[in-house]
Order: structure tokens, then sequence, then C-alpha cells
């Protein structure tokens, strides 16, 4: 993924069974949290941080959405249990991941990255955390967010 690239289309289910499509959220910043997954401690972290600052995140007005490879069950508790406010999407195949470059030294899981998606649907933020193992900053994705608006 380069900055500037048109983003890849995509349709997950989220926590709920419902399809999401990326190519439905045209007009709209969109902000892809990859994680490697739910109720492990650093993704509970990472996603419980974007929960206590949901209202910074929605003054953006972008569309906010975690992607991990955990099943549509398991994002549900999850999202249950922490009363996160974002969907949760199930990449159990890891293609997405794949497509948006977030693959995981871990078989089978995504890496912790952001993509941030701007409003004619280019990349304009792109980064992998090559470990995995510290959360990304709120203040960073919303700094990408604003130079993506």
């Amino acid at each position: 993924m380069k900055i500037g690239e048109n983003a890849p289309d995509f349709t997950l289910k989220d926590g709920n069974g419902k399809d999401w499509t990326l190519s439905e959220q045209a007009g709209n910043t969109v902000v892809l949290l990859f994680y490697p997954g739910d109720n492990t401690p650093v993704c509970t972290k990472q996603l419980c941080s974007v929960r206590d600052n949901w209202s910074d995140y929605q003054e953006t007005g972008a569309v906010v959405v975690g992607i991990s490879t955990d099943s549509v069950e398991s994002h549900s508790g999850f999202a249950d249990e922490y009363d996160l406010p974002l969907p949760l999407l199930a990449d159990v195949n890891g293609k997405v991941s794949k497509m948006y470059g977030a693959t995981s030294w871990i078989p089978g899981k995504s890496a912790r990255a952001v993509v941030v998606i701007d409003e004619k649907g280019r990349i304009s933020y792109h980064y992998v955390q090559p470990l995995g193992v510290f959360k990304p900053s709120d203040s960073e994705v919303l700094k990408a967010i604003a130079a993506a608006n």
C-alpha cells in the first residue's frame, strides 16, 4: 500500500453478522484499525482506549472500524464485554489484512496496523507496527484522520 493509492474494496461481516462494505462509505474518511485478536492484553487496551476517546473520534466525522481474523461470534462477545462503540469486522481468512499489508508474523493473525482512507477512497495514512506489541497512540490516529479531511 502506498499513500495516494485507491483503497481496495472489501466486504466483511461485523459482530452482528451484517455485511460492512468499504465502498458503501464513499464520501467519508474511513479508519481501519487492524489488530491481532480479541481478548488479548494489548488489543484490549487498544480498543478500550479508542472507546475512552470515542468522542474525539466522533468529532472527526470519520467512520472507524476494527479488523481482526477473529470470528463474528468472538467480536460480538468482545464488543459486549468492553462496551466497544466501533464495529469489529471479521477477516476470518485474512484476505483483507493481506490486501492492506497488515499481515502478522503470527500465522493466521492480522498485524497491528492503522489505515486511513480519505473521502475520495485513497490511502492517506498507512502504518504497520512491526512487532505489534505496542498499541497505536490515539493522538497519532486522530492526527492522521485530521490530515485526511
